[in-house]
């Protein structure tokens, strides 16, 4: 019945983009707009389908006869043509629609999101649709069936299946008859349980507004009496009877609160706030709601309403000021507010929620069958995510917390509704998706878990009451495979209606029954919290006055961070943006960091709204100018480094200098114009040999002139050295031979040599003659087999294989002298420095060592072997040779920092990463210290920091000359500052790659994308992050992470935590399966001389200082650490601790033990208890935990704060706590409630 059609995109009535159909009926046909709507919704997507068709006679044309979309009509969003309901459930749900969203009619095509719907709106819908129809939707019903016509339609199918698809309808709130004590609900036991370890925490909602015009403080005070009287949970006390807690209900006549008024300077009112809202509540004593006014002048003041969360939550403010504004209005008037009574109060609620939940015990109640689903959703749960914070989580949360505002302005507010729209999702479901986007793309993982508030009104008699029904849903959505922003959306909007389906069980009822490994560092089940308020007015309403809400600093964080956000909206309805804040754990944030996360938040969210097709991956997180900051700026490394080899710079310094000593070795003293003529010989032998570029020549000589002299002729040349430490085990030397296939061998007789193998043998008597007829000239291209060219390879140096086959890493001259220019430079190396060489000659950070004073004219001295496994003898030599720099990784500094020999010599540490207790140490003593960074495959060393005492953090620095570091992402696109990602090194020190691996070789050194073409870079497999000063910060090899218990774990962390302990001269930490599935963290120590380490002590102390995950399940102690030839701690050979004993099943020993179990077996139901059981492991959870307090206060007169419980492993654990607060006389009152929020596993 159509003859043409068009489709354009028009602004609708939000001004929100709509599709229009415009169609031409076919000849004598009439087009029935609603037909042809529903025709369309067969076979195309719900986004595909026009909001409106308008029938046109004709299509308006061009003169050049294309569509002129100009002249098509706009069409009449709210005309006459809107269908009206046809039968009488579509009568009801039409007005439940229209009541729900505040509309005057609505037409059965009308979808409820589209008219401003949102999950909040659409659980009262569920009210509404509750009593008006007697039908028992799930939410998911809305989100599926968002019109009038398809909800009517699947309530229709529900009374033909109800069990299959609504489940049976649920018994009606109403007011009740009330038992002689009416229990706490799941969050009143919450606050009773926090008041009673420590009544002086303000758990609070402070309300802060500024009113401005004439105000009437007597009647402002009987309003607020009024709503008092209205609301019994603002009237309820918290009493115990028989040890348990309960609700206890003044009359309104005895419940009126005060109004304080004083005067104020408005300038002070933030601290006075501040001050006012740290005030403590006894829910025992006080009424739970409490009234300051300031007064500022005659027509200005202040109103803080602070109301306990026990009578409260976030969605009860729009009753509350509703009310609240009534009952002024009309005592204004001299009247009391004459309000329909409410249908419940909030004890009805509570005894409502008990009976409807059911007993647990029962596998078809509705508590056990949502208690089922949680356990399956969040089976798996990691303990902990991994957020890019600025500092190590420490062992106990402070709780102390900022703020940072977040924003999304009316165009991004608009467009993501939109998306929303589009996908039947809310706008929470698609900031849930954006969230969990960012937190994987900054380095949190694939399963993210994000808290959310949710309001718990699931009727509707509880829309206009006060007091705390919220719950806490924990939304775990997975973002793996790289999915595309609209598919995220659609994990999200599935995950969150699951959720919602399953919201009646408390969060705290949901964590003792997980029970996750308890943690005082962190919120169980997760960190991170979202929460979107919807509706709630920017300003509001008070006879005569015009109050605005301001924002009251608690400065404090329940969670790692929180996104709090409301959605605003003009008074037509139109989307008007998104305002909030980010809270963030000063413990763990800094507020530039926060900043930043969360301006990232927004242009995420940008980017999915713009371009929701494409992966998360590809979304831009980006500030403007921060790409080029990383990829250019921070890259900016263009030096110009003569032309030229090796060789040629070590010539000229001996032209310069002939007389200047070169190399020390003991008693052996080799001047310039010695090395120069001995290297010279050397290259000239070899050449005899038919030895030039592209050949490999083997090194194998003991640590002295020869060595140097060695190395040299054969750069001389031309040929690439392989060195060889004569110490290596002979199996690894034999490996590196027969995979090199040099062409020949320098070495000194002694010295094991394969056969066949031609060999130069110095001091042999072949050789002595080869070298006495050789010329003492340096060869030159005429000389050699063929020209060297600086692209040729200068040396070979074998690395660790990950399948334990060594990988010879080749190396250019180019490559070397770029390397050797820049560190020179950089360190100032003049003719008059000495360095020590301590390195073995088989590590490649000896070419430092051995050639970089060379470059300069100044004298390399080499330590023997012996000196450097004796620190007490390397300080004498470092002293009596006047070393002025000094070479070493951090556990051979770790055995000089502590010698005087330190003072005026520039220290460089480079090969493992430096601790920030070493660094601080050497900076002390040293004249400078530099930390160098660098893998075998970008030569030596590709980034530098000069270290300043007292750095908490020590970065691996900034990018060498001509060298690039990009941080990438697993998709190798870049990273913004602050987030994690791999390191990959580009320009001049990029090697040639592994020696006869071509596949391993196109592994890892990888076809660069931001440099010239050709340009390659090198995968690290190091994870790092740019600070904001364009340093690097080093945060451990990908390979040596583990997870504990879900939480990823860098041993450094743990292993800096060992260090810092008295008595520890050097610790490794690394992860061993224990039983199947298993991992745990085994801690490996060598005792300072002298000391004596029990490793069970040294657990408990670490539980101050680190969080439970990073607590080593073991810790063993060694004489030293294994060490690579290379001086890097072996970690392959690290013993594997002896089994530890059962200690669960180990009787209590001591009479503080055997006190404790008792009380632990009463609490817990138990026959008993061993040395090794974990209170929360046996079933206890937080309300258990103040029954074990009292009970050995009771029983043994045991005093013992809340918090130990949570601090000890075990029970031995705890009783080691309890005689060490005797033995020391702490008192034993309860500290700081901010110090046990987490601690106690629950939130709103």
């Amino acid at each position: 019945g159509v003859a043409e059609a068009a489709v354009v995109a028009r602004p609708g009535p939000d001004g929100a983009l709509r599709l229009v159909g415009y169609a031409v009926p076919a000849a004598g046909g009439a087009l029935d707009e609603a037909a042809l709507r529903r025709a369309l919704a067969e076979t195309l997507p719900e986004a595909l389908c026009p909001a409106r068709i308008l029938a046109l006679p004709a299509l308006p044309l061009s003169p050049n006869g294309k569509l002129d979309t100009r002249r098509l009509p706009e069409p009449d969003w709210a005309g006459p043509d809107r269908r009206r309901p046809r039968t009488a459930r579509e009568a009801a749900v039409a007005q439940a629609f229209a009541q729900v969203l505040g509309l005057d009619a609505v037409g059965i095509d009308d979808s409820f999101f589209d008219l401003g719907g949102h999950s909040l709106l659409a659980t009262r819908l569920v009210s509404r649709l509750r009593a008006a129809l007697g039908a028992e939707l799930p939410l998911r019903a809305v989100f599926e069936a968002p019109t009038v016509s398809a909800l009517s339609g699947w309530i229709a199918a529900a009374g033909d299946d109800a069990a299959g698809r609504a489940g049976p309808t649920r018994t009606p709130l109403v007011a009740r008859p009330r038992p002689d004590v009416v229990p706490l609900s799941p969050a009143q036991t919450r606050m009773w349980l926090l008041s009673r370890i420590d009544g002086a925490h303000p758990y609070t909602i402070p309300i802060a507004l500024r009113l401005a015009g004439a105000l009437d403080a007597d009647a402002l005070r009987a309003a607020l009496a009024d709503v008092v009287a209205r609301h019994e949970s603002l009237r309820t006390r918290v009493v115990e009877i028989d040890g348990a807690p309960a609700q206890h209900v003044l009359p309104p006549d005895a419940a009126r609160p005060a109004l304080d008024v004083r005067a104020a300077d408005p300038a002070s009112w933030p601290d006075a706030l501040s001050a006012a809202a740290r005030a403590p509540f006894d829910l025992a004593v006080d009424l739970p709601i409490r009234a300051r006014l300031y007064r500022f002048g005659p027509d200005a003041h202040g109103l803080l309403l602070l109301i306990h969360h026990a009578a409260a939550d976030g969605w009860s403010l729009t009753p509350l000021m509703r009310d609240l504004a009534a009952a002024y209005a009309a005592r204004l008037r001299g009247a009391a507010p004459d309000r329909p009574a409410l249908p419940v109060q909030y004890a009805d609620y509570t005894l409502w929620q008990r009976d409807r939940l059911g007993d647990e015990a029962a596998p078809d109640s509705l508590i056990a069958r949502e208690i089922g689903y949680w356990r399956a959703q969040l089976a798996g749960l990691p303990e902990g995510l991994a957020l890019p914070t600025d500092r190590p989580r420490p062992a106990t949360a402070s709780h102390r917390g900022r703020r940072v505002p977040l924003a999304l302005g009316p165009d991004l507010h608009r467009a993501l509704a939109d998306l929303a729209r589009r996908e039947r999702a809310s706008l929470f479901m698609v900031l849930q998706a954006g969230l969990s986007a960012l937190l994987t793309r900054l380095g949190a993982g694939e399963d993210i878990p994000l808290g959310s508030p949710i309001a718990g009104r699931t009727d509707e008699a509880l829309d206009g009451l006060v007091g705390c029904f919220v719950n806490t849903l924990v939304l775990r959505t997975d973002t793996s495979g790289d999915p595309s922003g609209r598919d995220l959306v659609g994990r999200a909007r599935a995950v969150a209606l699951e959720a919602y389906a399953h919201q009646d069980v408390s969060f705290e009822r949901l964590v003792e029954v997980l029970n996750p490994p308890r943690s005082l560092a962190r919120h169980p089940l997760f960190q991170v919290m979202l929460a979107l308020q919807d509706g709630v007015p920017a300003t509001f309403a008070l006879a005569g006055l015009r109050a605005v809400p301001d924002s009251v600093g608690a400065g404090a964080a329940r969670f790692d961070l929180a996104f709090d956000l409301v959605e605003r909206r003009e008074s037509d309805g139109t989307e008007a943006g998104v305002v909030g804040h980010l809270e963030y754990a000063t413990d763990l944030f800094d507020e530039a960091s926060a900043t930043r996360l969360a301006h990232r938040f927004a242009r995420l969210l940008a980017a999915l709204a713009a371009a929701p097709d494409r992966p998360i991956g590809d979304l831009d997180l980006f500030e403007a100018g921060e790409r080029r900051q990383v990829l250019t700026d921070w890259n900016a490394t263009a030096r110009a480094v003569p032309y030229g080899t090796l060789p040629a710079l070590v010539a000229t310094q001996a032209a310069r200098a002939p007389e200047a000593v070169a190399v020390v070795a003991g008693s052996e003293v080799l001047r310039y114009a010695g090395l120069e003529a001995r290297a010279n010989r050397i290259a000239h032998a070899l050449i005899a040999r038919g030895i030039g570029p592209e050949n490999i020549v083997a090194v194998a000589l003991p640590r002295g002139p020869d060595l140097v002299a060695a190395l040299l002729g054969v750069l001389k040349a031309g040929a690439a050295y392989l060195p060889l430490d004569p110490g290596y085990p002979a199996a690894r030397l034999a490996l590196m031979l027969a995979d090199a296939r040099p062409s020949c061998l320098v070495t000194v007789d002694g010295v094991p040599r394969p056969d066949g193998l031609p060999a130069l043998v110095l001091g042999s008597p072949e050789g002595s003659a080869a070298l006495a007829t050789a010329s003492a000239q340096a060869p030159t291209d005429r000389d050699r087999t063929s020209p060297l060219v600086p692209a040729h390879p200068a040396y070979v140096i074998y690395t660790s294989g990950s399948t334990g086959r060594p990988k010879g890493v080749v190396v250019s001259h180019a490559s070397l002298t770029n390397l050797l220019h820049a560190l020179v430079d950089r360190l100032g190396v003049t003719p008059a420095d000495r360095l020590l060489a301590v390195t073995t000659v088989g590590f490649d950070i000896a070419g430092l060592e051995l050639f970089g004073p060379l470059v300069r004219g100044a004298r390399v001295v080499l330590a023997e072997r012996d000196d450097v496994l004796d620190p007490g003898r390397l300080g004498q030599l470092i002293g009596a040779a006047g070393i002025t720099l000094m070479q070493a990784t951090p556990t051979l500094w770790r055995g000089l920092v502590e010698t005087e020999a330190l003072h005026g010599v520039r220290v460089l540490v480079g090969g493992e990463a430096l601790p920030p207790d070493l660094a601080g140490a050497l900076s002390a003593r040293a004249a400078r210290v530099t930390n160098l960074y660098g893998p075998t495959e970008t030569t030596i060393w590709s980034t530098a920091a000069d270290i300043d005492p007292g750095e908490e953090a020590v970065p691996i620095g900034a990018p060498l000359w001509n060298t690039q570091a990009y941080v990438l992402d697993d998709g190798l696109r870049p990273v913004p500052p602050g987030t994690v990602g791999e390191l990959y090194l580009a320009g001049a020190g990029v090697a040639r790659g592994y020696l006869g691996r071509p596949g391993l070789t196109a592994e890892r050194f990888v076809a660069c994308p931001f440099g010239p073409p050709g340009a390659r870079m090198y995968r690290t497999g190091d994870r790092v992050r740019w600070r904001s000063d364009g340093h690097l910060d080093y945060l451990g090899r990908a390979d040596h992470q583990v997870k504990v218990r879900g939480v990823r774990i860098e041993p450094g962390e743990v292993e800096a935590a060992l260090v810092a302990r008295p008595g520890i001269a050097q610790a490794v930490v690394t992860a061993r399966q224990g039983r199947p599935g298993e991992t745990r963290l085994v801690g490996y120590v060598v005792p300072s001389p002298g000391a004596a380490l029990d490793p069970e002590d040294l657990r408990r102390a670490l539980t101050a200082t680190l969080p439970d995950a990073l607590v080593p399940a073991s810790i063993v102690t060694l004489d030293a650490l294994p060490l690579t030839p290379n001086g890097k701690v072996d970690r392959a050979a690290l013993p594997e601790p002896e089994p530890a004993a059962d200690l669960a099943a180990d009787p209590p020993r001591t009479e503080t033990e055997r006190r404790l179990a008792a009380v632990w077996a009463e609490v817990l139901g138990l026959p008993s208890v061993g040395r090794g059981d974990n209170f929360f492991a046996k079933g206890g959870h937080s309300l258990l935990v103040a029954r074990v307090v009292a009970r050995l206060n009771e029983a043994h007169a045991i005093a013992l704060p809340l918090r130990a419980v949570f601090e000890a492993r075990t029970l031995a654990d705890l009783a080691v706590a309890i005689d060490s607060r005797n033995a020391d006389g702490v008192d034993a009152d309860i500290d700081a409630m901010s110090d046990l929020l987490d601690a106690l596993e629950h939130a709103e």
